[in-house]
C-alpha cells in the first residue's frame, strides 16, 4: 500500500524528503534515488499530476501545499499535466540502476514518461530538420 513506508525517518523528516524529491522530479524530469524512495515518490507524483489535470483553483492550492516551489507548480499545471490529458495513470517510470557503491543500497532512476503525442511531435521535428538540412545541400 503506497504511503505507508517509514523509510527509517521520523514523520516530519520523511515528509520533507518526499516533498523535496517530488519537487525535484517535476523540476528536472528525473531523479536518482533508492528504489523504496522512488516507489513512494511515484505514488505522490501521480497524485500531483492528477491534480494538475483537474486544473481548478482548489487543485492548484492542494498542489501548492505539497510542492515546495511555486514555479514548479506552474510548470506542473501548464506543461506537465496537459501532456497526460488522455492518459489515466502511469505517468512515471522507475528504472533500477544497481547497488550504490557506499552502502550497496539498490538505486533507481524515476522519470516522467513521454507520451505518444510527445514522441510523434519529436519525430516530426526531426523529419522537418532533416528535410531542411537536405534542402540546404
Amino acid at each position: 500500500m503506497p504511503g505507508t513506508r517509514k523509510l527509517g525517518r521520523p514523520t516530519a523528516h520523511r515528509n520533507a524528503m518526499l516533498r523535496g524529491l517530488v519537487t525535484y522530479l517535476f523540476e528536472n524530469g528525473k531523479v536518482q534515488t533508492t528504489v523504496t524512495r522512488a516507489k513512494e515518490v511515484r505514488a505522490i507524483a501521480d497524485k500531483m499530476i492528477t491534480l494538475g489535470k483537474q486544473n481548478t483553483l482548489a487543485s492548484r492550492r492542494a498542489a501548492l501545499a505539497y510542492i515546495t516551489k511555486e514555479d514548479v507548480v506552474t510548470k506542473l499545471f501548464t506543461e506537465i499535466a496537459p501532456k497526460y490529458d488522455g492518459v489515466n495513470g502511469g505517468y512515471t517510470a522507475i528504472y533500477k540502476l544497481g547497488p550504490r557503491r557506499g552502502d550497496a543500497a539498490e538505486m533507481a532512476l524515476i522519470t516522467l514518461v513521454t507520451t505518444k503525442a510527445e514522441e510523434e511531435a519529436a519525430a516530426a521535428a526531426k523529419d522537418k530538420k532533416s528535410k531542411k538540412a537536405a534542402k540546404a545541400d
